[in-house]
């Protein structure tokens, strides 16, 4: 069955938990859809993980449409959340709708996602007014790396978390269907869950969310570099990976691979004619 905006709100009431994943090409959506993941977020984190950027900052809408697409053609269950990228809607109400709706129409998005609170609760409702689900985001917001001086926990102090608590009020009431909590402490998102009618989607936030997410390279161990504190390793993909690489090599350099089995025969008749022309 497919996932929705509201079987994910189903979820909330029925406590049942809601598992998300990234993904950014067809192949790895294909995957993460068969294994019956309930939403597969299309995250500007491509930047980093996909592109090779320091940050999420240079990725462009061009960028998000291109894996979008990719994922939706591989994503037959999962609902597809994409981000939109950093001032694809901080510009304006009209920018904010325009590509909303291109990451829906072009990219077969089932849904956007956007960071910020009360700032951007007139985009939020402006989207959604136009029948487009909208997830916000809260907490160590990525796209705010500059303005927050690296990636730090938020709502450690007391007016910053009351802060989170209003913004995440202030979405919900803008019509937002979920609200990804980011990098903050885990009783906070606690009384955030508790608070919302719609569902927390937690990374970095603790177990009391209503779902989770993580960066499928980070659970996977394909993150090259730094890995966050917050990120299980499910499984060593990335070891794998280097073993199979390793081995062919060495078959190609060995004459080993290709073997008989992987290479194509012709009529004998056909060839021997061929070698007395030449």
């Amino acid at each position: 069955m497919k996932n929705t905006a509201a079987t994910i709100l189903g979820q909330k009431q029925s406590g049942e938990k809601i598992t998300m994943l990234t993904a950014y090409d067809y192949s790895t959506a294909c995957i993460a859809d068969k294994c019956g993941i309930n939403s597969i977020l299309v995250g500007d984190s491509l930047g980093m993980v996909m592109l090779g950027y320091e940050n999420t900052l240079p990725v462009t809408m061009e960028d998000m449409l291109h894996h979008t697409k990719a994922v939706s053609r591989g994503a037959k269950n999962a609902f597809v959340v994409a981000d939109m990228p950093f001032m694809s809607y901080q510009t304006s109400v009209y920018d904010a709708v325009v590509n909303a709706g291109r990451l829906i129409k072009e990219g077969g998005a089932n849904a956007v996602k956007l960071e910020g609170g009360a700032e951007v609760c007139a985009q939020i409702k402006a989207i959604v007014d136009s029948s487009i689900p909208v997830v916000g985001h809260l907490g160590l917001t990525p796209q705010s790396v500059n303005a927050f001086g690296g990636f730090k926990v938020q709502g450690k102090n007391y007016e910053r978390a009351k802060q989170l608590i209003e913004d995440a009020l202030k979405i919900q009431l803008a019509g937002a269907c979920a609200v990804v909590l980011e990098g903050i402490p885990a009783a906070l998102a606690e009384i955030i869950t508790k608070k919302l009618t719609i569902p927390t989607i937690g990374i970095g936030a603790g177990a009391e969310c209503d779902g989770q997410v993580l960066v499928y390279h980070d659970m996977l161990g394909l993150t090259q570099g730094h890995i966050p504190k917050f990120a299980k390793r499910f499984a060593d993909v990335g070891a794998l990976m280097e073993q199979g690489i390793n081995a062919y090599i060495e078959e190609v350099k060995s004459g080993s691979f290709p073997a008989s089995e992987h290479t194509y025969k012709a009529d004998e008749e056909v060839i021997d004619r061929i070698k007395k022309e030449l």
